[in-house]
């Protein structure tokens, strides 16, 4: 089993977990239920579920992919240590491309948490 967390900002908000609260009912089930794929899996956990983020500036990056309908809706996450993943930043996806916005959005909360957790 691997442990799930969620990033938190300095006034102890969680940004991923406000997102999933947010989402339409059905919506919010399918993507508790592939954070929990997630936390059974872990790092075997392969596409189309879960894809690394590419690019040289997004190293340890990965995004949670769920489909529902029309609409996409990714979580961006990373491996903090052997056995915890960190939920970083949640949005629904218009387009084949991730924003660049929500990319460094998770960046900057990543590299947040590591200052911090070491």
């Amino acid at each position: 089993m691997w442990n799930i967390e969620f990033y938190k900002k300095d006034n102890l908000e969680e940004p991923v977990r406000n997102f999933i609260v947010n989402l339409a009912t059905k919506e919010r089930a399918k993507v508790v239920q592939e954070i929990e794929n997630i936390r059974s899996e872990g790092i075997y956990l392969g596409l189309p579920f879960v894809k690394k983020i590419a690019g040289k500036k997004y190293i340890g990056l990965w995004e949670l992919r769920v489909r529902f309908g029309s609409e996409y809706i990714r979580i961006i996450y990373f491996l903090h240590s052997k056995k915890t993943f960190v939920l970083l930043h949640g949005f629904k996806k218009k387009t084949n491309r991730t924003p660049k916005r929500d990319l460094e959005i998770a960046k900057k909360r990543m590299l947040e948490y590591k200052s911090k957790r070491g």
